[in-house]
Parts: structure tokens; C-alpha cells; sequence
């Protein structure tokens, strides 16, 4: 049996902080030799020493001589640069990136560059710079290994398909559906922060979970989907699923359709990322079937939440359209959080930023998506004002 050396970047996040769990249930499977966050200096240096690990990054530079006086002799790097330097560390199998926003994308290719099998949960590396990131992995040999659970369960489904992407009719990703999925559309424009921020099924950052109320996470997975497994968008669909027991499906060709289901917890996508393509024991809860009874599966409803119609835009080609979709909607849950926009005005900014792009093709490389990213930023920043009253 294979044990797997693992650089988590983002260790003190939800899933950085599952990944331990799954570490500490499988030991003789997984090692962790590098820990980074983002600010949590404290949160990092308890991990380190937990798991006896001497290689850290921080990214914030000021925190860093906190760091080194809590862990003497350990190597502590810090900012992008640091990133980069973890994710080639000589000793490592794989790399676990979990970093918000596009910190992770640099991270990334390094990873990549030194050989090292990618697991990815940090949804902005595929979503602005999927094509690039798969054909970098195919030209290097390295596998890109998904950790949400959605796509975690897709790779699951299409293990042991030998006909490849033609052979698939459809990725079809479940979603919850998030807090207001019965809730007509003229009573989304009252949605409160505290309503937004309660998830039916997850425990997430703030970011995450009122992305799920929007679907604008199901739309940015969407555009994952299309790279992680080289299908057109067009074959990419969303069924709601409130039970979030069925993590996704897979339809191919002949009409059969293969699901993974499991409870709700995100060990499972990480477990199976580190171990595949074995499977091993756990102490995670198991389903029981009589206990819960039925499956529901609802249709989405584009007309009340348009996220994933804008998303299908957005992926359809290879240009710089995903991340301007992907940057404008960061900002606006930012300004929604800070009570600058209503919870409508989320997927009507990213549309309107959307609108005034001219998308071009990057043609490999970073810097036009990057630049991209920040044009949409900013634009959307400008529009804020026009959309901040209900109309």
C-alpha cells in the first residue's frame, strides 16, 4: 500500500482542517510534510506540531517571526513565493490546494513544473485557467485529482469508463439548492446576510455558503467540470438535490447512470483523492438506506436564480470570460456581506460586468486571465452604486 505525502495549502480552512481528519483516521496511508495558511499563524503552528511537520508558509509576511519563535527550526516561507517553494517540496507526492481566490493558481503550476499529483478544492484554479492547468498536467504526467465532492464523485463515476468523453451524455452535478430554493423571486430582494449564511446541508465559509444560496457555486462548478473531465459545456447539467446525499451523477450514452452517494461530509472526497485509486476503511458515518427513505430531485430554477445560465456563458469557449464571471462574482458577495448590494443584485452585477467584457483567448497563457480578473474587478466596483437599491 501506497502512502502519500501531502502539502496542504490552506491547512486551517474547512477543508485543509478535513484533510487532517483524514489524515489522523489513515496514518498508514497519508503524511503531511507541509502546512500553509493564509493570516492563522497560531492555527498553523498547533497543526505543525500535531503532525510534526517543519515546512510551513505563511502567507501573511508579518506573521511570520510569530511563526518561527512558536516552531524552532522549522523552515517558514511566506507570501506566493513561499507557496510555490511548498508546492515543489522535494519530499512531497501530492499537493492539496484549498486556497481562496486566485492565490492558488501559481501554487499550482509550480506543483505541476516538479511533478507533483494535484488535488484541487480551490474552485478558481479550473475555473479561470482550466484548459491550461489540464494540458500543463497531460504534458507533464501528473494527475489532477478533484476534492469537492461533486466532482470528486463524476471522477468516481467515470472510473472504468473506456469510451471516453464521447461515451458520456451528461455530468450531471447535484445541488442543495441553499436556503431559498422554494422561495419565490420577488422575496429574494429581502434576503438578509444571517438568512444567507444558513446552509441546509454544509458548514462552510462565508463566501462558499452564500455562493451555494445563489448557485453561483454550481455555476463555477459547472466550468470546472467542462476542464476536469474535457467535455463541452453543453453536457454539463445541474439537477437540485436537497438531501445532498447524491454528490453527482454521470449519464452516458446507452442511458444508464451511475451516482456516488454518501453522507454529507467532505473526508469522503479527500480520503479518495489521497488513496486513489484504492479504497480503505474509515470511522466516517456510513448511509442507512431505511433512515433516509427517499431522494428528492428537483429541477433548477433559472428565472429566480440565473447563476447557472450565466455560467454556461461563461464556459462555452476558452477565453477570459470565466474568470471575469468568476472575479465579478467576488466582488459582489463582498459588497452583499457589507450591505452595499441586495441579494439579487449578486447575479445582476455579474452579469452587467459580463456584458461590457471583450473576451479574448489567452492562448496558454496566465497573464491575459489574470489581467482579466483584475479588469473585472474592477468594472464591477464601478457598477456597485447603479444596483445597490432594489429596483
Amino acid at each position: 500500500m501506497q502512502k502519500r505525502r501531502v502539502v496542504i495549502l490552506g491547512s486551517t480552512g474547512s477543508i485543509g482542517t478535513s484533510a487532517l481528519k483524514v489524515a489522523r483516521d489513515i496514518p498508514d496511508r497519508m503524511e503531511i510534510v507541509g502546512l500553509a495558511a493564509g493570516t492563522s499563524a497560531d492555527a498553523l503552528a498547533l497543526q505543525a506540531r500535531e503532525f510534526n511537520v517543519r515546512n510551513l508558509c505563511i502567507f501573511d509576511p508579518s506573521k511570520a517571526d510569530e511563526l518561527a519563535r512558536a516552531l524552532p527550526g522549522a523552515q517558514v516561507e511566506t507570501g506566493e513565493e513561499g507557496l510555490c517553494r511548498l508546492a515543489q517540496l522535494p519530499e512531497a507526492d501530492m499537493v492539496l490546494i484549498s486556497i481562496v481566490g486566485t492565490a492558488g493558481l501559481r501554487p499550482a503550476f509550480a506543483a505541476i513544473e516538479a511533478g507533483k499529483d494535484l488535488a484541487i478544492a480551490s474552485k478558481e484554479i479550473l475555473v479561470m485557467a482550466g484548459q491550461i492547468v489540464m494540458e500543463k498536467a497531460r504534458r507533464a504526467g501528473v494527475r489532477v485529482l478533484p476534492v469537492d465532492s461533486e466532482h470528486n464523485a463524476i471522477f468516481q463515476c467515470l472510473n472504468g469508463n473506456h469510451g471516453g468523453p464521447e461515451a458520456v451524455s451528461r455530468l450531471i452535478l447535484t445541488a442543495s439548492g441553499g436556503p431559498f430554493r422554494t422561495w419565490k423571486k420577488e422575496d429574494l430582494e429581502h434576503v438578509t446576510l444571517e438568512q444567507a449564511l444558513k446552509h441546509p446541508t454544509w458548514s462552510m465559509g462565508r463566501k462558499i455558503t452564500i455562493d451555494s444560496a445563489t448557485l453561483f457555486n454550481k455555476g463555477l462548478e459547472m466550468i470546472e467540470a467542462r476542464w476536469l473531465f474535457d467535455v463541452p459545456m453543453e453536457k454539463v447539467d445541474v439537477i437540485v438535490h436537497p438531501q445532498s446525499i447524491v454528490h453527482s451523477m454521470v449519464e452516458y450514452q446507452d442511458g444508464t447512470v451511475l451516482a456516488q452517494m454518501s453522507s454529507s461530509d467532505m473526508c469522503f472526497p479527500i480520503q479518495y483523492a489521497v488513496t486513489w485509486p484504492d479504497r480503505v476503511p474509515n470511522s466516517l458515518k456510513q448511509l442507512n438506506f431505511a433512515e433516509i427513505g427517499r431522494l428528492v430531485f428537483e429541477a433548477p430554477r433559472p428565472d429566480a436564480f440565473p447563476a447557472l445560465d450565466l455560467a454556461r456563458r461563461a464556459g462555452a469557449s476558452s477565453s477570459t470570460m470565466a474568470a471575469v464571471y468568476n472575479a465579478a462574482n467576488e466582488v459582489a458577495v463582498d459588497a452583499f456581506i457589507h450591505g452595499r448590494l441586495p441579494f439579487p443584485g449578486i447575479w445582476k452585477l455579474v452579469e452587467a460586468v459580463m456584458n461590457d467584457h471583450s473576451p479574448e483567448d489567452p492562448c496558454g497563457e496566465l497573464a491575459p486571465i489574470l489581467k482579466a480578473d483584475q479588469w473585472a474587478r474592477q468594472r464591477a466596483a464601478e457598477l456597485i452604486p447603479s444596483l445597490s437599491r432594489p429596483s
